[in-house]
């Protein structure tokens, strides 16, 4: 059984949040409760994950090549696996 995909979306507009990013590329983690709220729960670069308004973001598809790639960053930098 091979490992779920992880999701990532860029962010589009930071009015009000000053620890976003324009258009900086952000995890997502599974999260039903706050999804239903309209809110996302995205990792930042210290890998630790904070709730944001879904419209401040837009889906990105990455390649399962970039995928990989992204994801040994990710756990390099943060100390985290998955």
């Amino acid at each position: 059984m091979s490992k779920p995909r992880r999701r990532y979306v860029v962010c589009i507009q930071t009015e009000g949040m000053e620890d976003l990013e324009l258009r900086k590329l952000y995890e997502v983690l599974d999260d039903e409760a706050a999804a239903s709220r309209g809110y996302l729960r995205v990792v930042d670069e210290s890998g630790e994950d904070y709730l944001y308004p879904k419209e401040l973001f837009a889906p990105v598809e990455v390649p399962q090549t970039t995928e990989r790639a992204l994801a040994t960053v990710v756990t390099a930098k943060s100390g985290r696996g998955r």
